[in-house]
């Protein structure tokens, strides 16, 4: 089976191509999702991030305040590494756990959408990384009308993070969401022949 990482900057685009890549055909793991379920009540990392964090980012229902505490990790420089020594590890065991169930059910393709790939050095364990752009413009409006945020306050989140010239140095592909729906669709067909026809460098 031939292993994607996925990713690029914030509301660059990254799930439209994933759920693309999907309806092509391939297995999509989104690592945000895997991190909701390991931070549900009562596991452990939950109990870790509720003794590094305090009560104060526990929502009436017992759900982690996820809003809550990523503004204590985006202001917080300190914060934001524990977090990531809290949920990494756990996060990568999951991760690598459901690439062995895809594989076990045949499939050809798996694509792990992963924003901080990079970041967190795991181009390794991927046979290729894929990072997806788009103009400063575009994500500081996406995240204005998605999230509600101040153009401020969106410009601070992307400047806030890696930049995007440093994850297009270590992809292997990149797909720049640029244009419209279907020239997205376009090129991300063509990337799905790529990466079928090159297959898994471990192969």
């Amino acid at each position: 089976m031939t292993t994607v990482g996925l990713t690029g900057g914030i509301a660059t685009g990254k799930s439209t191509v994933a759920s693309l890549l999907a309806r092509l055909g391939a297995a999509i793991l989104d690592a945000d999702q895997v991190v909701r379920e390991l931070q549900r009540p009562g596991t452990e990392v939950y109990q870790a991030i509720l003794q590094a964090f305090g009560p104060s980012i526990v929502q009436r229902d017992g759900t982690i305040d996820r809003k809550r505490l990523g503004e204590m990790v985006f202001q917080d420089e300190g914060a934001r590494r524990q977090l990531e020594a809290t949920v990494h590890p756990a996060l990568v065991a999951a991760i690598e756990q459901r690439l062995r169930a895809f594989e076990a059910q045949g499939m050809k393709l798996c694509v792990v959408e992963l924003p901080l790939l990079i970041e967190a050095g795991a181009q390794e364990r991927f046979d290729w990384v894929v990072v997806v752009t788009a103009p400063e413009e575009v994500q500081i409006s996406r995240l204005m009308a998605d999230r509600g945020l101040t153009r401020e306050e969106a410009l601070a989140r992307i400047q806030s993070q890696m930049p995007l010239q440093e994850k297009v140095a270590a992809a292997d592909f990149v797909i720049e969401n640029v244009g419209d729906l279907q020239e997205m669709e376009r090129r991300v067909q063509g990337l799905y022949r790529v990466l079928l026809q090159k297959g898994s460098k471990k192969a």
